[in-house]
């Protein structure tokens, strides 16, 4: 299912057993924006998740029994809207990977390339076959900016649709502002039983989309940007339905036999304590100014140029002596190539303790950044380290003002945090 490879991690076929952990081994980032890796249709997930390093909610803490010195308020990384959902239908028949029949199928994370690939072929209930090769990244060049690409070729003429998607689940399980946690295990993210994300912004342009958010009590801003770039020769119709909630472009095509129908989808993200949505706004349309034109292969290129600058310095290779030699290599390699995706754009922010792979921990940064990451980032990523040493030194005031709260000198960091407190 999962065979050794030394740059590669690579899913012959969809397990059910195995496809939670998946989505959180293949996942991607850049330090500032990360998605799990969730099936491209949005469907089945465990855990789907898209988050922004450092946007988070706020809540009261609610202690059994008082006592001086407690922390009042609680912080958690908000799941904000998916961008990267691309559902497709032939004859009115959805892929859905699990029941799907698909003799051939594929999933690659290529972590020299920082590429999260699939390629499947899908034999449809009315006897046609359908071959679906699709690439996501979340680029390190441009730190706002990740991109889908999606091609369709079928063997006999039929009718496709595909359904670009955005999916808002931070205000799922809206129940009247009561918090509910996942349990007892503190690892686990906490779930805001109530609504997390007020619209402030509702905009479309053709297929360019543009919605914006303020958290209900941190009063941090997000906007996000998607458009599309269709390479659609068939005739093909295209609508679009907007709502703050969520949003599609829905493009139907009278597909002909041998002729790619390709959907490349572009999202920016942009996030703030204090910048008004307008603002924010602006950056995303910038962004896809910028990057729509140069096309998903720039993308590509330059997320491999970055990537070649990092294993120049931080790939660790074993002796032929090591049992396992190629699945050991592989796991080494896996776990330097997540921590270049947690630390390669987190400026301005710290290191979650799982990265961006997930909202264990509630997104929160610990003591572990300077323990565990820093040496690795000292003598691989200097850049990195200095600001990730610049954000720490960012909260040093809230440090002192916890340590003068409980009587003590000098300055008390938070064991867990995001913002200081």
């Amino acid at each position: 299912l999962f065979p050794p490879d030394e740059w590669r991690i690579i899913e012959r076929r969809y397990s059910p057993d195995f496809a939670a952990r998946a989505e959180t081994a293949m996942a991607l980032s850049n330090g500032y924006l990360g998605v799990r890796a969730c099936p491209d249709e949005g469907r089945p997930s465990f855990a789907p998740g898209t988050f922004v390093n450092g946007f988070h909610e706020t809540w009261p803490i609610m202690h059994p029994e008082d006592a001086y010195g407690l922390a009042r308020r609680g912080q958690t990384m908000v799941n904000v809207p998916d961008a990267t959902v691309i559902e497709l239908y032939v004859d009115d028949e959805p892929l859905f990977v699990p029941t799907a029949r698909t003799p051939e199928y594929e999933r690659t994370l290529d972590m020299r390339t920082g590429v999260l690939a699939r390629d499947l072929l899908w034999a449809t209930p009315s006897g046609k076959h359908a071959r679906v090769r699709s690439s996501r990244v979340v680029s390190f060049e441009h730190r706002h900016v990740l991109a889908v690409s999606y091609e369709v070729t079928l063997d006999r003429a039929a009718p496709v649709v595909l359904r670009s998607r955005i999916v808002n689940r931070a205000n799922a399980g809206a129940e009247g502002g009561l918090r509910s946690a996942t349990g007892s295990d503190p690892r686990l993210g906490t779930r805001l039983g109530r609504r997390v994300l007020e619209s402030r912004l509702v905009d479309h342009d053709g297929e360019r989309i543009i919605l914006g958010y303020q958290t209900v009590e941190s009063g941090m801003t997000l906007v996000l940007g998607v458009d599309h770039v269709l390479d659609v020769p068939s005739g093909h119709r295209t609508t679009v339905d907007v709502d703050p909630e969520g949003a599609e472009v829905l493009v139907a095509v009278d597909a002909e036999p041998g002729v790619p129908i390709r959907l490349v989808k572009y999202a920016t993200y942009q996030t703030s304590r204090s910048a008004a949505v307008a603002d924010l706004a602006g950056r995303c349309r910038m962004s896809l100014d910028r990057v729509c034109p140069q096309g998903f292969g720039a993308l590509v290129a330059a997320q491999r140029s970055c990537l070649d600058r990092f294993w120049d310095r931080a790939d660790v290779t074993l002796e032929d002596t090591v049992r396992h030699p190629e699945r050991m290599q592989q796991a080494v390699r896996w776990n330097l190539f997540h921590l270049a995706q947690a630390t390669w754009r987190a400026e301005g922010a710290g290191v979650p303790a799982k990265g961006l792979t997930g909202d264990a921990y509630d997104g929160h940064y610990f003591w572990d950044t300077e323990t565990w990451v820093l040496p690795f980032l000292a003598y691989t990523q200097p850049r990195i380290a200095r600001n990730l040493l610049r954000f720490r030194h960012s909260m040093l005031d809230k440090a002192r003002d916890r340590a003068r709260e409980l009587d003590l000198d000098g300055a008390l960091f938070p064991w867990r945090t995001i913002g200081g407190e």
